[in-house]
């Protein structure tokens, strides 16, 4: 069996470098061909401090990087805006793109899934690769049928840069499927501090909380007369989410269009 050809943008990162970790342990069927960071062009990964030991190239450029490398995907674990540029470098590329960045807008997502579509090859965007953290979204999606007042509050850690996280807006995009549209609270409701109910999404709040300690962490709160149900998530370590990027990254080979959220390739 051939092995799927991989390279990792960010792989400096927490998540960047369990990634590394993650393909070191799957050698049999993925290969580590190159990284993109905006450090370290032209060294080898092994020569970067705790790093996992491969000798793939580093590179700042991603055309520099997809000239020079036979790929087949590009795992991205950067930031929206360098996430956006290198989804939509890749697929120009003919690379797949496996990207954990959240925070694109949708009209970002609208010409990515286009572009796709139009190249024939297959992308991959999660907000959460975490299969748990899947799951939660997709268990509060079927409660919110019964329980229509819902408020989501996720936590992360204090260096993550989007509010609210990526997971809390795709549960709160599966919500607003099954839920018809309605304002929560006292009519008359006032904020005396601005911001202190969170941030409205089709009616419902959400909360987001950045700590030191804190990894990912996401609980859906839905309110009845008498009763509550919460349907909590809690990753504890990153390599939570080596086990979705592996399946995605499988899956995106056997694609030919862009899809969004890992509940879409979940059997």
């Amino acid at each position: 069996m051939n092995k799927i050809k991989v390279i990792v943008a960010g792989p400096r990162g927490k998540m960047g470098s369990e990634a590394l970790r993650m393909i070191k342990k799957e050698e049999e069927e993925l290969e580590l061909v190159a990284c993109i960071d905006h450090k370290f062009d032209g060294y080898k990964v092994i020569d970067v401090e705790g790093l996992p030991p491969f000798d793939a190239l580093i590179y700042n450029n991603i055309e520099e990087c997809l000239q020079a490398v036979d790929a087949d995907v590009l795992v991205d674990l950067t930031t929206p805006e360098v996430g956006y540029k290198h989804t939509k470098t890749a697929l120009e590329h003919g690379v797949r793109p496996v990207v954990g960045t959240t925070g694109f807008s949708d009209q970002q997502l609208l010409e990515l899934t286009d572009l796709a579509e139009s190249k024939g090859i297959g992308a991959v965007i999660a907000p959460n690769f975490a299969v748990g953290a899947v799951l939660m979204m997709q268990f509060a999606k079927m409660a919110a049928k019964y329980f229509p007042d819902v408020e989501i509050i996720e936590r992360h850690h204090d260096q993550k840069l989007d509010a609210p996280s990526g997971t809390a807006v795709k549960t709160a995009q599966l919500i607003q499927e099954v839920r018809e549209s309605k304002q929560q609270g006292h009519p008359d409701e006032k904020e005396t501090i601005k911001g202190a109910r969170g941030a409205d999404f089709d009616g419902m709040k959400i909360h987001s909380v950045r700590l030191p300690g804190l990894v990912a962490h996401q609980e859906v709160v839905f309110g009845s007369p008498g009763q509550n149900l919460t349907i909590k998530h809690d990753s504890f370590h990153r390599e939570s989410f080596m086990s979705g990027i592996k399946l995605a990254i499988d899956h995106v080979m056997k694609l030919d269009l862009l899809v969004y959220g890992l509940e879409n390739i979940m059997e």
